[in-house]
């Protein structure tokens, strides 16, 4: 084989486990975001907790951890 066919090769298995990597990092992403947008909603809808009181909560647990 020459030099050319064997960086072509390599080339494409590179560039199939770097895409495979890409979905696989994809579909983590997407399922944590469905998950956390489904946990917002159960908590607004059904016991009235709205984001921004979410995010001021952890705003302050975040302050208190770094203040120690």
């Amino acid at each position: 084989m020459t030099p050319e066919i064997i960086s072509v090769i390599v080339g494409l298995i590179i560039a199939w486990l770097v895409f495979t990597w890409a979905l696989k990092v994809l579909k983590a992403s997407l399922t944590t975001a469905i998950a956390i947008a489904i946990l917002l909603f159960v908590l607004q809808f059904f016991f009235g907790v709205h984001y921004q009181q979410l995010w001021e909560i952890l705003v302050e647990y975040a302050q208190q951890f770094f203040s120690q």
